[in-house]
């Protein structure tokens, strides 16, 4: 399709403003406005609708499409969720409003909804409490590791320098400790995709702080010696860290904080429903042990003996200030919404379906890709490309541009590191036993395709608005303007 531009005509409108009703004034400073007019096109607002509507219909998008996004739950968002969170008085209400107007509380329900969403986070995952400040996963991962220096520096244990990472644990773990000032020492997985327990007895000693654990790992695995892990960590005085973004496998079948775990983050927008990716706000909520309550950020939250809730600053050992304005409000509502709506046997549901929907997945496509772990999975399942690429030169991404000519979303690619050629395959629980078929199908057929004529699916994607890119290319030397004809 054409760009917008080609659309454009000199004087062309697509909205029409009222005249100014107060003094002009000139709030943005002189050096700082442009020299010259933006160079945009001049349309009507129906072109432009138009335009934007046709635009979206070229993505493949969780509500349009399967959209197997390993790691990352792509599930579906009940649209309830949103209703809810444009309701008029939740719409209008923001926690930092005044306090009191005409002895009135305005912020009352706002603090409601996070406190009760603190507490149901505690009781689901087994932690003593939770803040809900942190913007996203890695944001929350951020927090939990600053907790966790917080609580050696206060116990004067200032040799703790190292943050222990297991090869199979999420990207941004090494990134979270580094920010931190930790150094980063990488755990390697055993033979059945668990943590190589010698190896993590090798390195434990007085200067590690802690261990950062996927739980399930990205292997899509439930690490067997979870338990003697956390032990382990413990009677080296070091803290453990889990990483809750792969939790849609856990729900309702065990609570991390009971496992031995110390703090661990949550992603709002994987496990409970709310919108995933677009740039907008997301949410991190981090949960803690009774060890590092006293180093949560502020403000909390606190239910006074009357009812009602005020914001408390008054925490000395606090971290301090995380995300103080909480712009995320309607995301945590939806998160609220989500699971007042399923309720506690919801949540057995999720996990019950998340894990059988993975399974079914790696159970049919095991006698066509190559398994590197041959045991039941959680929520998602890890293929290699592996015997492809060496026989017929096929690779992970030529099945992942296969997928797009079948209407569907590829999975994840290349991750983990640990896996070559690796696809990283989670259906989610939302989708159904015919759409699993779909995409078994598609895998199948894809496999059979580059056997018999690889040729052929190295063309793919053949039947998308953009055919197969340079991605290299388009990495190292992208296009990021328009560019005059």
């Amino acid at each position: 399709m054409e760009l917008i531009y080609s659309k454009s005509r000199e004087g062309r409108r697509g909205v029409s403003l009222p005249d100014f009703d107060v003094p002009e004034a000139n709030a943005v400073p002189e050096k700082m406005m442009r020299k010259e007019p933006a160079n945009l096109p001049e349309v009507s607002e129906q072109d432009a609708v138009r335009y934007y509507i046709n635009l979206s219909k070229l993505n493949i998008g969780v509500d349009t499409n399967f959209y197997p996004l390993g790691s990352c739950t792509m599930k579906y968002n009940p649209k309830i969720n949103e209703v809810i969170a444009k309701l008029e008085g939740f719409a209008a209400l923001h926690p930092l409003l005044p306090q009191l107007k005409h002895g009135a509380a305005l912020t009352q329900g706002a603090l409601q909804v996070i406190y009760d969403m603190e507490r149901m986070l505690c009781e689901l995952l087994g932690f003593a409490q939770f803040t809900m400040q942190p913007m996203a996963g890695a944001h929350g991962e951020l927090t939990g590791i600053m907790m966790i220096a917080a609580y050696h520096k206060a116990n004067n244990d200032h040799k703790r320098k190292v943050m222990l990472i297991p090869d199979a644990a999420h990207g941004t773990n090494p990134a979270s400790a580094a920010m931190n000032g930790f150094e980063t020492r990488e755990i390697p997985t055993d033979d059945h995709g668990n943590v190589d327990i010698p190896a993590l007895k090798e390195v434990l000693g007085p200067d590690v702080a802690g261990l950062m654990l996927t739980a399930p790992s990205t292997l899509g695995l439930f690490d067997e010696n979870v338990k003697e892990v956390c032990n382990l960590c413990h009677e080296a005085g070091a803290l453990i860290y889990c990483d809750g973004a792969n939790l849609n496998a856990l729900f309702g079948r065990v609570r991390p904080g009971d496992m031995g775990f110390d703090v661990m983050h949550v992603n709002l927008h994987k496990s409970f429903s709310t919108p995933h990716g677009g740039g907008g706000p997301g949410s991190g909520p981090v949960g803690v042990s009774e060890k590092l309550a006293p180093f949560l950020p502020i403000s909390r939250i606190t239910k006074m003996k009357d009812g009602t809730y005020c914001l408390g600053y008054d925490y000395p050992k606090s971290i301090g200030f995380i995300a103080p304005f909480y712009g995320n409000f309607g995301v945590i509502l939806k998160a609220y919404a989500y699971m007042l709506s399923i309720g506690r046997d919801g949540f057995l549901r999720i996990s019950e379906n998340a894990v059988l929907n993975a399974n079914y997945i790696r159970t049919k496509l095991k006698p066509y890709y190559k398994q590197l772990f041959d045991r039941h999975c959680m929520h998602e399942c890890v293929f290699s490309v592996d015997i492809q690429k060496e026989k017929y030169d096929v690779s992970a991404m030529d099945i992942a541009k296969g997928l797009l000519d079948r209407g569907i979303h590829p999975p994840t690619m290349y991750f983990p590191l640990i896996v070559h050629e690796a696809l990283m395959i989670e259906p989610t629980e939302t989708e159904s036993k015919e759409t699993l078929e779909e995409f078994i199908d598609a895998m199948i057929e894809l496999a059979k395709l580059a056997e018999e004529n690889p040729d052929e699916i190295k063309k793919c994607p053949v039947k998308t608005p953009l055919k197969r890119l340079d991605e290299a290319l388009a990495a190292r030397k992208p296009v990021v303007k328009l560019e005059e004809k």
